[in-house]
């Protein structure tokens, strides 16, 4: 079996999930800057996206309902994978598809690192059909003339000095103690 993932450009909503077969003082170590990017052979990696974990924080939930419920993976794509899952035991490193900034990129891990998966995450639809009123049109509102923007210009420039002048009117006096 060849070690090397390939990651396709532009790749979106996947996240890998990755068995480590090391120590955990080893596991915490990825967490450094570039120490992921390296056993991974690759350059760099956005250590945003990726989540490096014991599965006993995970307590009663376990791996499964955390890709579940808390990354979005639908429960049909978990199943032919469930005992696998359910089996890992120390860390696991999950990687969501963004770590790699939508480049083609070629993964391959060190000897301790073991594929596990990879899962689509579900994407919301944000689909509808076009707005058709006049009042989405691009410029559609009203122009002011150019003599009309300078005067509301000033209007709102001498409110403001007025504004300003009076906090400090109320300022001195209360230093002062005019009023």
């Amino acid at each position: 079996m060849d070690p090397t993932m390939h990651i396709p450009a532009g790749e979106r909503d996947m996240i890998r999930v990755f068995d480590l077969g090391m120590r955990p003082e080893q596991a915490r170590f990825l967490r450094e800057p570039e120490a992921l990017a390296q056993v991974l052979g690759i350059d760099e990696i956005n250590l945003d996206q990726v989540e490096i974990f014991p599965l006993t924080d995970l307590e009663d939930l376990g791996l499964v309902g955390y890709l579940n419920e808390g990354c979005g993976i639908a429960a049909d794509q978990l199943a032919p994978d469930h005992a696998r899952l359910m089996g890992l035991t120390g860390h696991v490193l999950l990687i969501r598809s963004r770590a790699f900034g939508g480049e083609e990129t070629r993964l391959t891990p060190a000897r301790q690192i073991t594929f596990i998966g990879a899962y689509g995450e579900d994407q919301t639809q944000w689909t509808g059909a076009p707005i058709q009123t006049d009042s989405a049109k691009l410029y559609s509102a009203p122009r002011l003339s150019p003599r009309e923007g300078r005067a509301k210009a000033r209007r709102i420039g001498a409110s403001l000095f007025a504004v300003v002048m009076l906090l400090m009117v109320a300022l001195l006096s209360k230093l002062v103690g005019w009023l």
